[in-house]
């Protein structure tokens, strides 16, 4: 039997294939536990973690993508530590990203956010992702093979946001050899180990930058122009950086998370001849599906807060100054909410009460269109693509499978599926 409290969660590499028995082993223990290594208090039950995230007077966000590491800047005394997190929040990695707000300027920020990604602009992008999965699926459709984070999941979900946010045609493949290289490995806004390198957002902040100063001086009648001249909910114009790093924050947060949804996706419908078979006949289940595989693996393992004030969570005396990581993929799996949790149910009646895209005023907004995204790459995938299987040369056999994980305490998925078919 494994010893797990000798595991340490933030830094060995021991349970990123794997990391749901560490999960059960904590909730078994006690739904809220505090881990040794690093003196985070890990949330595990479902209940208990919507506790926090409905609590943002009590936990702060600056953290949200950073955890214990780097660790705050200050020694956090004292039974409310708020002036402290207000005072030195900004010398957080990420301060300036959407996640890591607290309000009033989480509210103004996520307005502007919610002014961009409008129904009718969700619609329209929609109507582009039919077109655009098939030009991916063109790509290596002949082949009867494909490494498919590469060659769909990551450019199909990067050029989704490029459309929403009206990135020129002719940038397109600019983006997409600046922002899938040698990062696509560790993503553009993943938190592992002790990097927290920000190159690639400062590409996003330079490139969306120009675009806004040049709409604000010269409008036409595109996409970036409704970007550029956007305002705060209460009628302000927000300067150039504020806008910018909103819609990179898109493409940070958005992109990643979706391609690791679409690498379970069809890696699970690759392992499941049935499955696969009922997605053929019955596309009405889809979206179920894909409510379920964000339940079974959460593209985000969890998400940190920091507590400004002692509290108690799940009969859990927790102090100020306590750094808290909400564990969506635990709580998804939670068996007081989900019935055999460790089940993958396709007509499980309560999938899409996952956490996996946070709840209560971090909710996700990209939630849509991450979900349309991944209907509709399925649907075209499954037109195009018959008898879809694992590459067993390349993941061994179905009783020794081999699977490389993102190594990081954050992301949860794929870096590399490999798939054969029979192209349609």
């Amino acid at each position: 039997m494994t010893d797990f409290d000798s595991i340490d969660f933030f830094r060995d590499q021991t349970l990123v294939e794997d990391p749901y028995p560490y999960f059960d082993f904590l909730r078994g223990e006690c739904p809220v536990r505090r881990e040794r290594h690093h003196d985070v208090v890990m949330v595990t039950g479902y209940d208990e973690a919507l506790s926090v995230y409905h609590d943002i007077d009590t936990f702060s966000s600056c953290n949200s993508v950073t955890g214990p590491v780097p660790g705050f800047p200050v020694a956090l005394e004292g039974d409310d530590v708020s002036e402290l997190i207000e005072k030195h929040r900004d010398e957080l990695p990420f301060s300036d990203q959407l996640p890591t707000m607290d309000p009033p300027m989480h509210k103004a920020h996520r307005g502007l956010l919610m002014r961009l990604i409008t129904p009718k602009r969700l619609k329209e992008n929609e109507e582009f992702m039919w077109e655009l999965a098939d030009r991916q699926i063109d790509e290596f459709i002949d082949r009867g093979n494909v490494e498919f984070v590469r060659a769909f999941a990551g450019p199909f979900t990067l050029l989704v946001i490029a459309d929403l946010l009206g990135v020129p045609e002719e940038d397109r493949p600019m983006f997409r050899e600046q922002l899938q290289g040698p990062r696509r490995e560790q993503g553009l806004g993943s938190t592992g180990g002790d990097s927290m390198a920000h190159s690639p957002l400062e590409y996003l902040y330079a490139q969306l930058g120009t675009y806004v100063e040049d709409r604000r001086l010269t409008p036409r009648d595109d996409v970036i122009t409704g970007l550029a001249t956007a305002t705060f909910p209460d009628g302000s114009l927000p300067d150039v950086m504020d806008v910018v790093r909103v819609a990179a924050n898109l493409f940070a947060a958005g992109q990643e998370t979706t391609v690791r949804l679409l690498a379970s996706a069809l890696q699970r419908i690759a392992e499941d001849d049935r499955l696969q078979k009922l997605l053929r006949d019955e596309r009405e289940r889809i979206p179920n599906f894909v409510e379920e595989t964000l339940r079974f693996e959460s593209p985000v393992k969890g998400d940190f807060r920091l507590s400004r004030v002692p509290t108690t969570v799940g009969g859990v005396d927790i102090p100020a100054g306590t750094t808290v990581m909400v564990m969506n993929g635990a709580a998804n799996r939670d068996p007081r909410h989900f019935d055999v949790a460790t089940n993958f149910d396709i007509d499980r009646g309560n999938a899409r009460e996952h956490l996996s895209f946070g709840h209560g005023a971090h909710f996700c907004p990209g939630a849509p269109l991450a979900r349309a995204e991944a209907q509709v790459a399925i649907e075209r995938l499954l037109d195009r693509m018959h008898d879809i299987r694992i590459n067993e040369e390349k993941h061994g056999p179905p009783d020794a499978r081999r699977y490389q994980y993102a190594p990081t305490y954050i992301l949860r998925g794929l870096n590399r599926l490999y798939l054969t078919f029979t192209p349609a």
